[in-house]
């Protein structure tokens, strides 16, 4: 199994889900280390999930942080309008359920193929159509917007 070309999604995924980047350094580093240590015969989504768990211990182990307090990622553009934009988009992702939030960042984050999500989350090609449309519909309400 070749790292590099799945470290960089598996990091992608932590840092969207727990919005720090050290600490999605270390999970990352955590993952793959559990996966080394395992005999994971589809390496892909066997780390998906072991960085799923992995988010979900940490989300359990530290307390809510308002969004005003966080880190802000670097923005190829740094005026306001793309700051408040970032922080809106962040916030309204903290509104949908766990399902809906994997399956975007899986899909727009990490540029997945729909052939791929189903593969890595057990639904059908069918279903994932259906649950990001459903998604991307709760994401564009809880924006107070018409359309992304």
């Amino acid at each position: 199994m070749d790292i590099e070309t799945y470290y960089d999604k598996i990091y992608r995924y932590i840092y969207y889900r727990v919005h720090d980047r050290s600490i999605a350094e270390d999970l990352t580093q955590e993952a793959f280390l559990r996966f080394l240590g395992s005999s994971g015969n589809e390496p892909e989504r066997y780390l998906y999930t072991i960085a799923k768990n992995l988010c979900i211990d940490e989300y359990r182990r530290i307390k809510p942080v308002s969004l005003d307090s966080e880190e802000v990622p670097d923005l190829p553009d740094n005026s306001a309008d793309s700051l408040v934009k970032s922080l809106e988009v962040r916030q309204a992702l903290e509104k949908l359920s766990e399902e809906d939030r994997e399956l975007l960042i899986l899909r727009y984050a990490n540029d997945e193929p729909i052939k791929e999500i189903s593969r890595l989350t057990g639904i059908s090609r069918f279903a994932v159509y259906r649950r990001l449309k459903e998604a991307k519909s709760r994401l564009t309400k809880a924006l107070g917007k018409e359309t992304i």
